[in-house]
């Protein structure tokens, strides 16, 4: 056979097959349309699962009588006009395929007005025939298109239809996924001429987390942990479930500027984050929005629009696992102590100087109120101090650059400083570690850990273990073996197989020892074990000391902290 050209209708239906996988793909591209025009109403209607009929209905801007064909033909679009706009895409759609491809499949009556028209004009178009036929029509302004018998000239394709609740079941997954990236847009989803599911119009704050309740269910909102972390130009929010919970609904949301996506990258750093703090396997439950200057990520990857690929792929990857990690060790940490006793929870502190990261405690909790949770999320991005509330957190300022291998470039307000990384981490455990009242809080174990060790070691095991115990180390002997249930915190992620045995042969020789021994052992020894650093890494554990020990930004221990004289360098380079 010869090469030609294949005539339009063929290409068109060979296009539509990489837009239109099912009905669930129409609803998702029809509706993008929708809030691409800036609708705050949308109603979906589809009978039998969306094979027989798709209906979306919305009060957007419309389109123009003498653009109605002009939307129906391939790579026809308002959203770009150059290629610079490709690299600023701020719409949901932009390729011009959409309305083109779903018409190649199916019969479309694409009906819509503008303001400035005095009445509604309606297209018609009919699967491989390229002809649009125009008409006046009633209709308010707004667009609406129906779509009929979906792959109905595709014979084969019609064939990989599954049954009619599969089919609805996707178009409902794609309503949950986009009501959560649009809380501004209402929606209502009707099956059969039943109404299924409304989500109503978060315009204030407050009342995302009802949204949030609508579309995700009250046990995930129950369990849920808001999160907002933001360095640089990176920025995300969103809600975490709470890993100790049971019987949550297997969701995994992901969001890049506002836009659904599924994404390899986004969903190895939660579960590697989740491994880490928990040490096991388990299945994350997540609704995150990632926030990326536009120039930074590409989203002309997949037709479908549902993968894009990131300028900086690891610096994003470090960044959502660092996130993650902190609100995790924060749930850890918190939930024993709440479960305690019946204190009043502490929310952390927003850190500027550390990429103004902020982690909340439980969403529904009593103490924390749906606005308070909502202000919270709003206002920490608010750097001004109105009048009779605190000054900000001491800080030691924003990490610049890493220097390898163990430091980073802090700016502060008024000068540049090196930062030791080790000794920073070691000046961490070591305070960390020793005890502020009776005895250190431990962390349980899922799997106690069982060892085998030699007869001096459990011999400094019997001597010491009511110490041991006091700085939150459950350790028994079982004749030559040791079990451990529970370990500090900051210990929960360490090799405890190696560690706890090197510990019992530090002990052995030592009749006397104090807490603080014990806590300048286990930072001496724990301060180099970050092999490489990254910039997420830094920032957290920069946090963590703002936090636990704000006296260290006016007087920093010895050889942490080191001011650059910027004056006497522009000297030197003066020849002064």
């Amino acid at each position: 056979m010869r090469i030609q050209v294949l005539p339009p209708q063929i290409a068109n239906q060979i296009a539509a097959g990489e837009v239109v996988e099912r009905p669930a793909a129409v609803v998702k591209e029809l509706i993008e349309n929708s809030i691409d025009a800036g609708a705050t109403h949308i109603e979906i209607d589809v009978e039998r699962g969306g094979t027989k009929r798709i209906q979306v209905r919305d009060n957007g801007s419309g389109i123009a009588k003498q653009e109605l064909a002009l939307a129906l033909a391939r790579h026809a679009t308002s959203k770009i006009a150059s290629l610079n706009d490709l690299e600023s895409i701020t719409s949901m759609g932009f390729r011009g395929e959409a309305l083109a491809s779903i018409s190649a499949v199916s019969r479309l009556i694409l009906t819509s007005r503008i303001d400035t028209q005095s009445e509604a004009w309606q297209a018609y178009t009919e699967g491989s025939e390229l002809a649009v036929m125009l008409k006046p029509a009633a209709h308010p302004v707004g667009t609406t298109v129906e779509v009929f018998n979906l792959f109905y000239n595709t014979p084969a394709r019609r064939k990989f239809m599954r049954t009619e609740k599969t089919e609805f079941n996707h178009i409902y997954e794609v309503l949950r996924r986009i009501g959560l990236a649009r809380f501004d847009v209402a929606f209502i989803l009707r099956h059969n001429g039943k109404i299924v599911r409304q989500y109503r119009t978060a315009s204030k704050q407050s009342q995302n987390l009802h949204r949030l309740e609508s579309v995700c269910g009250l046990a995930f909102v129950k369990h849920a942990r808001s999160v907002l972390w933001k360095h640089g130009d990176l920025a995300i929010h969103g809600w975490l479930a709470d890993p100790i919970k049971q019987n949550l609904p297997d969701m995994q949301y992901s969001y890049v500027n506002r836009r659904a996506i599924r994404d390899k990258l986004i969903n190895c750093a939660i579960r590697q984050a989740y491994q880490e703090v928990l040490g096991v396997k388990q299945h994350p439950v997540f609704v995150l929005f990632l926030e990326v200057e536009l120039h930074q990520v590409d989203v002309n990857v997949h037709p479908t629009k549902q993968e894009v690929r990131f300028h900086q792929a690891r610096l994003v990857h470090d960044f959502i696992y660092q996130a993650a990690v902190t609100v995790l060790q924060q749930i850890v940490a918190t939930c024993r102590t709440i479960g305690l006793d019946n204190t009043k929870p502490r929310i952390l502190e927003n850190r500027q100087a550390a990429g103004r990261n902020c982690f909340s405690l439980p969403a529904t909790s009593d103490e924390i109120s749906t606005l308070c949770v909502a202000q919270q999320i709003e206002g920490s991005t608010v750097s001004k101090n109105s009048p009779g509330q605190p000054l900000p957190p001491p800080s030691f300022g924003k990490v610049l650059t890493l220097l390898a291998p163990y430091y980073a470039l802090i700016e502060s307000s008024s000068s540049l400083s090196i930062l030791s990384l080790p000794v920073a981490k070691r000046y961490l455990t070591e305070h960390q570690l020793t005890p502020r009242t009776d005895q250190l809080h431990s962390q349980p174990l899922l799997i106690p850990l069982r060892m085998i060790l030699s007869n001096e070691e459990i011999e400094a095991l019997k001597y010491h273990q009511l110490m041991l115990q006091k700085i939150g180390i459950l350790l028994h002997a079982d004749l030559n073996q040791a079990i451990l249930n529970a370990v500090p915190l900051p210990l929960r992620q360490q090799n405890l197989r190696k560690l706890i045995p090197e510990l019992l042969r530090y002990l052995y020789d030592k009749t006397s020892v104090m807490h603080n021994q014990i806590a300048s052992w286990f930072a001496n020894r724990l301060q180099y074990e970050v092999v490489g650093w990254s910039h997420a890494r830094v920032i957290q554990l920069l946090a963590e000391v703002e936090r636990i020990c704000p006296q260290w930004v006016k007087s920093p221990p010895e050889k942490l902290l080191l001011a650059l004289n910027i004056e006497d360098a522009i000297k030197t380079l003066n020849n002064e």
